[in-house]
């Protein structure tokens, strides 16, 4: 049996690494111990062979309502059948908060109403489904536990019932009854150190805890406006993409979810993209988040010192900047989708926009009394002069296009930004810098977009120099501060994206088709990218369109999945979500845009300062 639908699945996280958990009550990704390892559960890229643990009634289940209680993590799902009803309560609870070492997974069952036959199937496959454990009994705390093991992998299961039989089957199946009131408890934690197994764990008591730590973080949010369930849902979906130890974030805790159903662009986002930056910090601090924005600056600064030569896209959520991809052929790939890729290559590519949003961020953290470390500001100094150097060569461009490399409107946009927010740190902060110069560069980047990024033939900025092509990015031209919101060339560019990209609500990022695009080398449709739908409502809101941007975020909203999530993509053809997921540039734009609509005056008066140009 294959996977489910992508919007059909909810998110677990202990904030080092991530479950995905379907509405047939299967846990069908699983990387362990972090984000970014090889898989224990991989029935989202294949099929029942390639990993997975579900929970669920025998019998035909009538209806299946599932939530996440208040603002946590903890997932409960409800299985209707004619017998009755029982309940399933997942969690992973986040390790800063329970003395836990290693990551944990606890399921919980209890009876609702009536006796509900249930039955369990764990199926261990480590390194990407390519290892199959040995796998035996044992007992420890005087208690029956399983332990699978291959290789340098191991995982420990325990709990009520563990009726299976071992050793080396290759799946592991057991059924029992759950009458009212009744309640069955496991977990099932990775083991690190086969001489030392971790300690037995409460599962209800991790429960609790779990609960208990989400309440605490999400009560810290201070955003009260419309639609407060879809932000506060988002925030907590970005604090679990994150990896506690350093602060980064995943951009999704997924990889080779196809952003065309089928397709061959299917990417790993388990890494960190500096592109985030600007976003992160926004979302985080305008929302009474600032111990997480200020972990999120560590983290980036940390990142990119060194030679700003060296300065990459994305790195590992420790920092790695080794992201060697290749494709794990043996795997069948989501409902089909091949390749499915580990690693990101893009990693080497040149995108000049990162110089702009590493910049933006930091000027940001300023803004916010962040306070610069003793070498940040030498840090950014050297960015700029690495960036004086070769801010007019071609690049990759926002959309890491796979084709031959351009001058890409959006990416001088950012060039523009990395100088602006330069300049502004000396002339607001009083840190030091050749201003002269970088004043002298901002207004060459800016009279070279007004006249090689528009093209008045097209009526709007383009996607590169020269070209005819329209692209989303170009959007972000007004909350970057290049220019006003109301300028005519930003009102006909977002009148073209509206005309060519715009179908319905959802804003493709740019044009793709059934043949190879000139533009990212790659062949067939993808799905309309979330956060450019997003980015139409902001630009909507800064033109003074503030009733359609109001209307359009609130459909928007419809596209979430039952507990609050989005995919990085959607497919209004086949009305499917497409692309990794959870996404968090996604969340970011929802987010972003709430508090650019909606937040408090404070807010949207420090939004606007940092924004202006």
């Amino acid at each position: 049996m294959g996977p489910g639908r992508i919007e059909d699945y909810a998110l677990l996280s202990d904030l080092r690494t991530a479950a995905l958990v379907g509405l047939d009550g299967s846990v069908d990704w699983l990387c362990l111990p972090r984000f970014d390892s090889p898989s224990v559960f991989a029935r989202l890229l294949g099929d029942g062979d390639c990993g997975h643990w579900r929970i669920a009634p025998t019998a035909a289940v009538r209806e299946v309502r599932r939530r996440y209680r208040d603002n946590t993590l903890v997932l409960e799902t409800e299985f209707r059948t004619d017998d009755g009803v029982v309940r399933l309560v997942d969690t992973m609870p986040p390790r800063e908060r329970d003395g836990i070492d290693q990551p944990c997974l606890v399921r919980v069952v209890e009876g609702v109403s009536g006796e509900v036959e249930v039955g369990m199937r764990w199926v261990v496959r480590f390194a990407y489904a390519d290892s199959v454990p040995w796998v035996r009994r044992i007992t420890r705390d005087h208690q029956q536990c399983i332990l699978a093991v291959a290789g340098p992998d191991a995982v420990l299961l325990r709990g009520d019932r563990l009726p299976f039989r071992v050793p080396h089957e290759r799946a592991h199946s057991a059924t029992f009854t759950v009458a009212e009131g009744q309640r069955l408890a496991w977990a099932m934690e990775y083991v690190a150190d086969l001489d030392a197994l971790p300690p037995s764990v409460d599962p209800a008591a991790v429960v609790r805890s779990s609960e208990r730590f989400w309440l605490d973080w999400t009560s810290r949010a201070t955003y009260t406006g419309p639609h407060e369930w879809a932000v506060h849902r988002s925030l907590a979906t970005l604090k679990a993409l994150t990896y506690a130890p350093t602060g980064g974030i995943v951009a999704a805790p997924t990889t080779s979810l196809p952003e065309a159903l089928g397709g061959e662009r299917n990417w790993d986002y388990r890494y960190c993209w500096l592109r985030d930056a600007t976003l992160t910090l926004l979302a985080f601090d305008n929302f009474g988040y600032s111990d997480e924005a200020v972990a999120w600056r560590d983290w980036l600064l940390r990142s990119v010192a060194g030679d700003p030569a060296d300065v990459q896209i994305m790195y590992g959520v420790t920092g790695k900047r080794h992201l060697i991809e290749w494709e794990a052929d043996w795997l069948p790939g989501y409902q089909g989708a091949r390749p499915v890729r580990i690693g990101n290559a893009a990693h080497r590519q040149m995108q000049l926009d990162v110089y702009g949003e590493v910049m933006d961020a930091l000027h940001l953290a300023r803004e916010r009394g962040i306070a610069e470390t003793p070498d940040s500001w030498a840090m950014q100094r050297g960015l700029l002069a690495h960036l004086e150097t070769m801010w007019q060569e071609p690049d990759q461009g926002i959309w890491e296009v796979r084709g031959p490399a351009r001058h890409f409107t959006h990416s001088r946009v950012m060039v523009w930004v990395a100088f602006d927010r330069a300049i502004r740190a000396v002339e607001e902060d009083g840190l030091p810098g050749p201003v002269d110069r970088w004043r002298e560069i901002r207004a060459q980047v800016h009279a070279e977009v007004l006249d090689k990024g528009w093209n008045a033939e097209v009526g709007a900025f383009t996607q590169y120099y020269g070209g005819t092509e329209l692209d989303a990015a170009t959007l972000r031209i007004p909350a970057v501060g290049f220019l006003p919101g109301t300028d005519e060339r930003v009102l006909a560019t977002l009148a073209a994206v509206e005309r060519e990209l715009k179908h319905g609500d959802l804003v493709a990022r740019y044009t793709t088709g059934a043949e190879t695009s000139p533009v990212d080398g790659l062949r067939g449709r993808e799905g309309s990218f979330l956060a450019c739908s997003f980015w139409f409502v902001d630009a909507l809101a800064l033109a003074g369109r503030r009733a359609e941007a109001e209307a359009m975020f609130e459909r928007l909203l419809g596209l979430v999945n039952d507990v609050g999530l989005l995919a990085e993509e959607y497919d209004p053809a086949a009305g499917r979500a497409t692309g990794n997921f959870p996404q968090a540039f996604s969340h970011l734009a929802l987010v972003n845009g709430a508090a650019l609509l909606y937040g408090t005056p404070e807010t949207r008066t420090r939004h606007e300062r940092s924004r202006r140009g």
